[in-house]
């Protein structure tokens, strides 16, 4: 019998139910959250006085993600899925709603209360994935966390084109032209609120145990929760977590300082726009292959792809300033993080017991909330003192080491596709 002939149809569907249901709230609050991206520079500037501090906004964003990232999985075992990532959009849209009132009352330091709200639903959207993966066999847990990481998609397109017509909605109504975006993302999380209260039925952790009852191999629902500092020694957890660690480091570091490089340039907003338009489609637009890919080929090959992708992206980047082989580059980039993302994702899902999923996963996203971070503050410090080839020399150092990690765990345990090694893969 096969793998996918032993798991009961009722069990199929609600595991993909739960994932449609996951993807919808991915998409809808990544739209709110880029809608509102586009215009924290603008904010910032506008609100401080003080143009150097136009970047704080989103670096805010960034560094309430990572402490609550941990926060929400060490809940969610506590409160269920439905109901803990219910309350982490709502605290998103607390945070909207205090961005308007901070802006129209000018100030900046209650504008940076708000992102607070805002930066702790975006770690928990993000940390979503892992629920789609619990809810599917591990032979498909690729698929449907890239399911999931595919709402990004959705919201890289429609966010920013929410801006115009919010802003000039909210001008009508007497508000300052930058709170548009943020009054249009209240209804939009509001929204996503109320498809995960309704959609997530069954309870995904109730779900969760049915699953891992089929696969007693892989997925142990009755084993002692291991603490997390036994669990980042265990082989395929640390592969899994500096992948997607170090690859969100790389990708943010170079992305965030292209914008500056072709401005020193003299692009025009327009051509910068396209470059950051390619990556964001390579960063979610092939979600759908990256989940297969991890799913057939094995979480660990499809790693050492990404990274290789991405390598190649950082050495076509500073050949040139001109658009064409920028926005190539910067495409390459995105789609190499979305394969270490996805399959580092489905890595450290099929590592951990049902006890220790959500407060390890979310202690993941903590380090990848603060590597973001710092990736973003340490590349204009590397950019203004070495200049863009040597940003993207030290991002290669790094994605250097993902592929000489994985290789040699390849290498040692034999293969990369763990949902058939079961545990043992370790």
């Amino acid at each position: 019998m096969t793998l996918s002939e032993a798991i009961p149809n009722q069990i199929t569907r609600a595991g993909w139910k739960t994932t449609a249901i996951l993807f919808v709230a991915q998409s809808l609050s990544s739209a709110a959250i880029i809608a509102t991206a586009t215009v924290m520079p603008i904010i910032g500037d506008d609100l401080s006085g003080n143009p150097s501090w136009a970047g704080v906004p989103f670096a805010m964003v960034q560094l309430a993600a990572a402490p609550a990232a941990f926060v929400w999985g060490l809940l969610w075992d506590r409160t269920g899925r439905r109901n803990g990532l219910s309350v982490g959009i709502l605290v998103g849209l607390v945070g909207m709603a205090l961005g308007v009132v901070g802006i129209q009352a000018g100030s900046f330091w209650l504008f940076l209360a708000a992102l607070v709200g805002i930066g702790g639903s975006r770690a928990a959207v993000q940390l979503s994935r892992f629920i789609a993966a619990e809810v599917n066999p591990p032979i498909s847990r690729g698929r449907a966390i890239s399911y999931v990481v595919l709402g990004g998609t959705v919201g890289a397109i429609g966010g920013p084109l929410l801006v115009a017509p919010s802003s000039r909605w909210a001008l009508g109504l007497g508000l300052p032209e930058m709170a548009g975006p943020f009054a249009i993302s209240v209804a939009l999380l509001g929204l996503a609120t109320f498809v995960v209260w309704l959609g997530l039925r069954p309870e995904p952790m109730h779900l969760s145990r049915e699953v891992a009852a089929l696969f007693p191999e892989t997925d142990q629902i009755t084993a002692v929760a291991r603490p997390i500092a036994e669990l980042v020694r265990l082989p395929g957890v640390y592969v899994a977590m500096v992948a997607m660690v170090l690859a969100q480091m790389v990708m943010v570091m170079v992305m965030g300082i292209t914008s500056l490089y072709m401005k020193d340039h003299n692009h025009a907003l327009g051509s910068i726009s396209l470059v950051i338009s390619a990556h964001t489609l390579g960063m979610y637009a092939f979600s759908i292959l990256s989940g297969r890919l991890a799913d057939r080929w094995g979480r660990g090959p499809v790693i050492l792809c990404g990274a290789l992708l991405m390598i190649l992206a950082l050495i076509l980047a500073p050949i040139s300033t001109q658009v064409a082989p920028l926005a190539v580059a910067l495409f390459f980039l995105g789609l190499g993080w979305n394969l270490c993302f996805v399959a580092g994702s489905a890595l450290l899902a099929d590592h951990l017991t049902l006890p220790e999923r959500s407060r390890t996963q979310g202690f993941n996203d903590l380090l990848i909330g603060v590597v973001s971070a710092m990736g973003s503050f340490s590349s204009g410090v590397v950019f203004a003192a070495m200049g863009y080839l040597t940003v993207n020399l030290v991002g290669g150092a790094f994605v250097v080491a993902i592929l000489a990690l994985t290789g040699y765990w390849l290498v040692k345990q034999g293969s990369g596709r763990l949902w058939e090694l079961g545990r043992g893969g370790d």
